[in-house]
């Protein structure tokens, strides 16, 4: 998608009519399915109104939607181009986020459980464990550079959350995620199914994209953008783990203080 293309899909996210189709009931939060109208535009949606989030010991009340933006803003900063075109919108629930709708094939994943030990080719083992009926079985994910891409990204915004259900591999080759409402919290919050380059050092492009990206998290335009979305601490702490990546060149194992896979994973 051009940047033209995207910026009119944000338009009409953000101004257009939602009206709503349905609604995810696994959700965690409220979240509807939806169309948003402008013109002859129509674009389909997700829509998460403010007033449907649930209250979170360690996230301050009503601040997911802006969250979810935020991490729109820093995967379009970065150039991963990873999260799909994300905005502050209002629907028939009142103000919220709202996000475009992914396809994804259902032979597409890139995230899956198999027999312990009986690892694919092409994919990264992740942890052991056993299913509902006791058998021994591998999380495992594709070793594939845009999932890397995403790995890198949920670090950077410390993605307390990202599930398997959460990437979303499209019929055109691109893969996203979604589900950002618990990130860039100031504490190590990362709890993710995407361990598979745990410690490996990150690659001079990588490290090129990151020593970017801290510069323009710095330029003024972006800051007050961003702190229009978060607090001026996590602005800081999110800073800071560009900063430590930059500076390990590595990325990060698990911490060990903090549970390092999300329940439940998918």
């Amino acid at each position: 998608m051009t940047d033209d293309a995207r910026s009119h899909v944000a338009q009409v996210l953000a101004a257009g009519d939602l009206e709503i189709s349905g609604r995810l009931v696994q959700a965690s939060n409220a979240t509807f399915l939806a169309e948003a109208r402008d013109g002859g535009t129509t674009v389909p949606c997700v829509y998460k109104p403010v007033r449907g989030e649930k209250p979170l010991w360690d996230f301050p009340t009503g601040t997911l939607a802006g969250r979810e933006v935020a991490a729109y803003v820093v995967s379009e900063l970065g150039g991963w181009d990873v999260v799909p075109t994300t905005v502050l919108g209002d629907g028939p629930f009142g103000p919220g986020m709202v996000q475009a709708w992914v396809d994804v094939p259902d032979d597409a994943d890139v995230v899956d459980v198999v027999p312990e030990g009986e690892v694919p080719d092409g994919w990264l083992h992740v942890l052991d464990a056993f299913d509902e009926r006791d058998r021994p079985i591998s999380l495992v994910h594709a070793d594939d550079e845009r999932l890397r891409r995403l790995a890198l990204f949920d670090v950077v915004v410390n993605n307390a959350d990202r599930k398997g259900g959460h990437v979303l591999p499209d019929a055109d080759g691109n893969v996203r995620g979604c589900d950002h409402g618990i990130c860039f919290h100031m504490e190590d919050k990362l709890r993710t199914v995407l361990w598979g380059w745990s410690d490996e050092a990150l690659t001079d492009d990588e490290l090129t994209t990151l020593g970017a990206l801290r510069v323009e998290l710095e330029e003024e335009p972006v800051r007050r953008r961003l702190l229009g979305l978060i607090s001026p601490i996590e602005h800081l702490a999110l800073v800071g783990r560009v900063d430590a990546l930059i500076g390990s060149g590595r990325l990060p194992e698990p911490a060990g203080h903090w549970p390092s896979i999300p329940w439940p994973a998918f």
